[in-house]
């Protein structure tokens, strides 16, 4: 059995012509759309790209367009902000809570066409990282040893801060001082502060 026509059949009574109807539709606008099972959902692709998908679950259906974001959803049906969880179209229960037949046309024409052309949604800016806060007499101590220097230099930002907050969480001079004394010898061996439990 085709993976599509599997998926529709194992859903849900009230999914099942939901589904159906979107799958004729897609390929009413797009004749040349490719149909692919992708992290357990049915998705259309065209040209190579993504174009849509949808998702059938106990009590609603998604349908969301890959690239909703970058339409230009002149007729306001597509869902943003968190309502987006529930895909483009929020929760669909039942054929009436499609958009008309034409609008939706309209809208897989459109993404389709950005398909054709290559466009991409931009991807979100890498947020900066902070600047990591070393204790001062770590860094000092670091300093001292070599071998700990080339690890720590060498190190991701993650195992940096575990070993800087264990220091600076410390109550006491004494468990500071303590504290200090393993880490660089266990930097020194290049284990990263939860190593014991790795």
């Amino acid at each position: 059995m085709d993976p599509l026509d599997a998926y529709i059949a194992k859903s849900a009574p009230f999914a099942r012509p939901i589904l159906e109807h979107i799958r004729a539709l897609v390929h009413k606008a797009c004749p040349h759309a490719a149909e692919a099972m992708k992290w357990g959902m049915p998705f259309f692709m065209t040209h190579g790209d993504n174009l849509c998908n949808f998702a059938a679950f106990k009590q609603h259906c998604a349908f969301g367009f890959w690239k909703g974001s970058l339409l230009e959803d002149k007729h306001g049906i597509i869902e943003t902000g968190e309502k987006n969880a529930m895909g483009s179209l929020g929760k669909i229960t039942a054929l009436e809570d499609l958009p008309p037949d034409k609008i939706l046309i309209a809208y897989l024409k459109e993404a389709d066409k950005l398909n054709k052309e290559g466009i991409k949604v931009a991807k979100a800016p890498a947020a900066a990282k902070k600047e990591l806060a070393v204790p001062p007499e770590l860094t000092a101590a670091l300093k001292k040893n070599k071998a700990a220097q080339k690890v720590w230099d060498g190190w991701s930002y993650s195992h940096k801060k575990e070993y800087s907050e264990w220091i600076s969480e410390a109550k006491t001079a004494a468990t500071r001082d303590k504290r200090l004394a393993q880490a660089v010898e266990q930097i020194a061996e290049g284990k990263d502060r939860n190593w014991k439990y790795r």
